[in-house]
């Protein structure tokens, strides 16, 4: 299996798909899993095209997420070789998309493939839920299929989404969840004035900067089991004309909440309004939620993701809600649990992005694992 999922690994990388562009590859999935029994629908929103797949109608339904587009390779003459012509040296498969996740993907579809070979009466239903929208806006993706999904009565109850996860070996990490992401632009008004003449101005960085102090000083929350402390972050300062002898007539900052399920959206905007009111400061701030957090905590699902990393490698997983966001923010209104698991994330992003060829056939027989203890009839 491990062979066959490089290949499909190989055709996949091959193909451009620049986010929103999946360059086949959903096309390329499609035909594999409509051959195993699989119903295909193809939801195109715009430019971004989504597929789900589904074999089977009964509980449990288990469904495999991921998505086919990938970031820019920037600088060409930087890489070893063509990122979308995949290579392979010292071990490793390189390549745009090699680790995130167009191998997890491959994995994920031969490991289907083979255990409806053995099990053709499965339990329940296996689902492919693809998007070619999770590495841009994530506006016409997952979100849009889970919208139809809920629409029509479609729940799930278990969801692998490929997600490179692992650290430093394969099978050493797999995520219950991740943090929410809340962004806010904030304009403090002032009186633009001449530098000589303060007292004809009022400066709004001289106004902003103690309320910014307190907000950068706040304990939000403690966290909890499994989420760190809540971290309020500035990104962007900017002020003035350019020139130096104008009181700037307005000061803007953009900031990030990094935030557990141990603080609301709600709340946080709430803390924020009351600190620039406290202060006095004439202001207007727009807020935008990109992710709400989600914890699947521990189950049925996690049990068996364990259970088949450690018959497979060896390996003691831990379990963490660490890192950035993913579209199992999106997947987790509608299935009971949710987890991330993919190979290494050291090169995802990076110029030369890699998987290691070894990772094939443990990765796929990981997957196939998973399904033998959720989805076999006892």
């Amino acid at each position: 299996m491990g062979a066959a999922a490089l290949a499909l690994a190989r055709d996949l990388i091959s193909r451009h798909s620049v986010t929103p562009e999946d360059g086949g590859c959903q096309g390329v999935i499609a035909k594999r899993l409509e051959k195993a029994g699989f119903t295909i629908e193809h939801m195109a929103h715009g430019k971004v095209v989504n597929l789900w797949a589904r074999r089977g109608s009964g509980a449990p339904a288990l469904c495999f997420a991921g998505h086919t587009d990938v970031v820019p390779p920037g600088p060409l003459t930087q890489w070893l070789h063509d990122p979308f012509q995949p290579f392979e040296q010292h071990g490793r498969l390189y390549g745009r998309g090699a680790a995130d996740m167009k191998s997890s993907l491959a994995a994920m579809v031969v490991a289907t493939e083979h255990f409806v070979s053995v099990h053709p009466d499965h339990a329940g239903s296996i689902a492919f839920l693809l998007t070619s929208d999770e590495e841009g806006d994530a506006l016409e993706g997952t979100l849009r299929v889970v919208e139809a999904l809920s629409r029509r009565g479609e729940p799930l109850d278990f969801c692998i989404v490929g997600e490179p996860t692992c650290e430093a070996r394969l099978g050493d990490t797999i995520k219950i969840g991740r943090r929410g992401s809340l962004h806010g632009s904030l304009r403090i008004k002032g009186i633009q004035g001449h530098i000589a003449y303060p007292h004809l101005a009022r400066n709004p960085v001289h106004q902003a900067l103690p309320a910014l102090a307190e907000l950068a000083a706040i304990e939000w929350d403690r966290g909890n089991e499994f989420f760190p402390p809540t971290t309020w972050q500035i990104s962007n300062l900017h002020g003035g004309t350019g020139a130096t002898n104008v009181i700037p007539g307005d000061f803007s900052v953009i900031f990030n909440f990094r935030f557990s399920t141990a603080s609301t959206a709600e709340g946080l905007k709430q803390r924020v309004h009351e600190i620039l009111d406290r202060h006095g400061l004439e202001y207007d701030i727009q807020w935008t939620l990109s992710a709400a957090p989600y914890l699947t905590g521990k189950g049925a699902l996690v049990d068996a993701a364990t259970a088949a990393i450690k018959a497979i490698t060896g390996v003691d997983t831990a379990v963490t809600t660490t890192g950035g966001t993913s579209d199992g923010r999106f997947i987790a209104a509608i299935a009971r649990e949710v987890i991330e698991f993919g190979p290494l994330n050291d090169s995802i992003h990076k110029l030369n992005e890699y998987i290691t060829l070894e990772s094939f056939g443990p990765l796929t027989r990981i997957y196939e694992n998973i399904l033998e203890r959720l989805m076999v009839r006892a």
